[in-house]
């Protein structure tokens, strides 16, 4: 028998990005998967617990084994994690909102299965990123995620200089991501550093009732009125 076959198999399972209705923004897959797997790893063990019971409320949630990977987690631990997929049972991984693996600590989870030659399954679901950049009227040809910017204002000006340098020399597009609570800050310290000419995409809660997303010009934002703090965002920057 292939080794391989006696593993289990590792699904990335998205999650909604806030309080919505699941199956306003996951696929029936998602639903399937869950209603099959009961070894998860998380980063939250209680919102873990909230999204798969608002995706089936009939899950037993005393079946669920949870292992919840986030900073406190030590990279000797990983290991125990995977545990249940080297022992044959399929194992879902979540993060706390959208895509795991993807501006997320599950990452270093997936590459642990690869090395392992355990199969890697991702599922459909809303990544922020790609849903901002799909609806910025930005170059969906050529674009980077950045992460999140330096904290400190000096340091913090001259990133978005460079960001902004290099979307006109390489017609790419830049997006990056703050703290919520510290939102507002950064979209004032965006418009004291950009080109006023330089064009500037927010994409807040993406997918949510409240969602808001508008792309206009550093000089147009300085005449716009929005209130962004506690409330997840994405930044797109671009210099024609």
């Amino acid at each position: 028998m292939n080794a391989a076959s006696t593993l289990g198999k590792l699904y990335l399972i998205p999650t909604t990005m806030g309080d919505c209705d699941p199956m306003d923004v996951l696929p029936l897959t998602i639903k399937r998967s869950i209603d099959l797997i009961n070894y998860y790893i998380v980063e939250n063990e209680k919102t873990a617990r909230k999204s798969i019971k608002s995706v089936n409320p009939e899950k037993r949630q005393s079946e669920l084994v949870l292992f919840a990977l986030n900073k406190h987690t030590e990279t000797k631990e990983h290991l125990d994690f995977i545990k249940p997929l080297l022992e044959g049972k399929n194992m879902g991984l979540m993060s706390e909102a959208g895509c795991p693996g993807v501006a997320d600590p599950g990452a270093v989870i997936v590459k642990l299965a690869h090395a392992k030659g355990i199969q890697v399954i991702p599922l459909v679901g809303p990544s922020s990123i790609l849903l901002a950049m799909m609806a910025s009227g930005m170059n969906g040809q050529s674009f980077t995620f950045n992460g999140y910017l330096p904290i400190e204002k000096s340091e913090k000006k001259s990133a978005l200089k460079n960001l902004e340098k290099l979307s006109q020399d390489k017609n790419q597009s830049q997006i990056f991501i703050e703290t919520p609570y510290r939102n507002n800050k950064m979209l004032e310290d965006i418009l004291q550093a950009l080109n006023p000419s330089t064009y500037l995409c927010i994409a807040t809660d993406i997918t949510l009732p409240t969602e808001y997303i508008k792309t206009l010009r550093a000089a147009d934002w300085k005449k716009v009125k929005v209130d962004l703090h506690n409330r997840p965002t994405i930044f797109i920057i671009h210099k024609m």
